[in-house]
């Protein structure tokens, strides 16, 4: 059975900004159940009284902010080293049966050099490589006869250890990349390990999406 509770709790979580919003207290909650009374009401297929629309998103807060705030700060806080890269370039190939032999040949290449930055990621169809613009013209001898979907330039990295309590924290990502696009930063591309994530960026935007992740750790102070 369908409770004004359980609609309105619904409601906001298919909304995650104005979640967010709500679980740091900068929403007027009787502005915001007055918006949201016939939907509910619809939902409900009876009238309802704003009042418990209300109450209920006050309960919902409370919630939202015990879950943020003792639990997503604790890894927050704990971030590690951050590590910065720029000068990095972007591929994507058709997914072949060559594909991981040439690949093999280009590690083997860049193992020459350890300052070098390579990371890759494979889907179904797609494989993306990503690696210091240094390697390029290497990268593009071995791959010739692969078939190229694209290629970006002028990338950089962020690459950020996280405490191993990520795992069984919900919400971690979210936040993070949430943050990332309040504040208009696109991401090109994320790779990530148990551990460890690492968002590709354009180079106009590394500036600002350092300083976001940088002050991830004193999110309990705002």
């Amino acid at each position: 059975m369908k409770t004004i509770s359980s609609v309105v709790e619904q409601y906001i979580k298919h909304k995650p900004f104005l979640l967010n919003s709500i679980s740091q207290g900068i929403i007027n909650l009787t502005s915001l159940a007055r918006i949201m009374m016939p939907e509910i009401e619809k939902e409900l297929g009876k009238e309802v009284k704003q009042g418990a629309v209300v109450m209920a998103l006050k309960r919902l807060s409370e919630e939202l902010d015990f879950r943020i705030n003792h639990k997503l700060i604790r890894v927050l806080k704990n971030i590690g080293e951050i590590t910065v890269r720029s000068s990095l370039v972007d591929y994507a190939f058709v997914v072949s049966e060559t594909l991981l032999e040439n690949q093999a040949r280009l590690i083997a290449e860049i193992n020459k050099n350890k300052e070098l930055f390579y990371t890759s990621s494979r889907g179904v169809n797609e494989s993306n490589i990503i690696v210091s613009s240094a390697v390029s013209n290497a990268l593009e001898e071995i791959f010739k006869n692969e078939k190229r979907t694209h290629k970006v330039e002028n990338l950089s990295s962020i690459t950020v250890k996280l405490p191993q309590v990520n795992v069984t924290t919900p919400g971690v990502f979210y936040y993070i990349f949430q943050r990332l696009a309040w504040e208009g930063v696109i991401i090109h591309e994320v790779i990530s390990t148990t551990n460890e994530f690492t968002v590709i960026v354009h180079d106009n935007q590394i500036d600002s999406a350092f300083k976001i992740i940088k002050d991830l750790k004193n999110v309990n102070e705002e």
